[in-house]
Order: structure tokens, then C-alpha cells, then sequence
């Protein structure tokens, strides 16, 4: 069985220069708003839908960053592939606010804290996925091949 989702990372500039993303998922760590794809969405819908459901702000994709492809065992389906499309999010409006269903909590961090932070308590898979974003901002970041 084949399961997509999508999902992106979200920036926006402020006074005080440019601003990262991030939610705390429910098992307390560092990561990126995405969700699974519902029937009738394109990959794009989704990510900008799950953005919006998880941190209450809208965007608008700049450019796809990259895919992350893994394979997990479902109780009752077995075997899933799943995939997992990255966009960088332009953040257009809407209200921060965490589905406290789904995360913890979304903050936004200086592009330097938020690469620090998921470096400590992110997932190893989203490494890629953070420095592609950045370096499509231009930034480029320490330990990040």
C-alpha cells in the first residue's frame, strides 16, 4: 500500500529579519507541519491544508524542496510506503495557533535557532528537508552536507 502526505516549511519576514517554523508533534519533538493527502487534493493542497489545520496560517508555496520515502508497518494494512513532499511556505496570513489534537506547540525561531533546534531534537530525515529550505532562502547551514 502507497500512503502520500505533504507538508512544508513555513517562513516569513519580519522587522527583525527572516523567521523559521517549527511545531512540537506530540511526542515532544522538533518538527514540520504535513499530513496525508485526502481524495480530489494535489500534493500542493495538502501541504498548504495541513499547514493551515496544524499552526492556523495560510501560505502560499514558493518552491518544493524535497521528498523523504520510508516504509512502516500498519497494524491492520501491513507494509505502507509512504512519501512525504516538502514545500517552502511563503506564510500569507491566518493566526498561529497549534491543533492541540495533533502538536504540542509552533513557534517561530531565527534561521540559525530554528537549524540548532532540530540538529537537537528533530528527526534525522528532516535535516535534509530544513537545509534545503534555508538554502532556498539563501542561508547556508554548519553540518549539513
Amino acid at each position: 500500500m502507497k500512503e502520500i502526505s505533504a507538508g512544508g516549511v513555513v517562513y516569513r519576514t519580519t522587522e527583525s529579519g527572516l523567521q523559521i517554523q517549527l511545531i512540537q508533534d506530540r511526542y515532544g519533538k522538533i518538527s514540520l507541519p504535513k499530513g496525508k493527502m485526502e481524495p480530489g487534493e494535489t500534493v500542493e493542497q495538502t501541504a498548504l491544508r495541513e499547514i493551515e489545520e496544524e499552526t492556523g496560517l495560510t501560505g502560499r508555496i514558493v518552491a518544493p524542496i524535497d521528498q523523504i520515502k520510508y516504509r512502516y508497518l500498519h497494524d491492520l494494512k501491513g507494509p505502507v510506503d509512504k512519501e512525504v513532499h516538502y514545500y517552502l511556505v511563503e506564510a500569507t496570513g491566518g493566526t498561529l495557533q497549534a491543533q492541540v489534537e495533533e502538536i504540542r506547540g509552533v513557534e517561530w525561531f531565527s534561521p540559525q535557532e530554528a537549524w540548532r533546534r532540530q540538529r537537537q531534537s528533530g528527526y534525522g530525515n528532516n535535516d535534509r528537508i530544513l537545509a534545503g529550505a534555508l538554502k532556498l532562502l539563501g542561508i547556508e547551514v554548519e553540518g549539513h552536507a
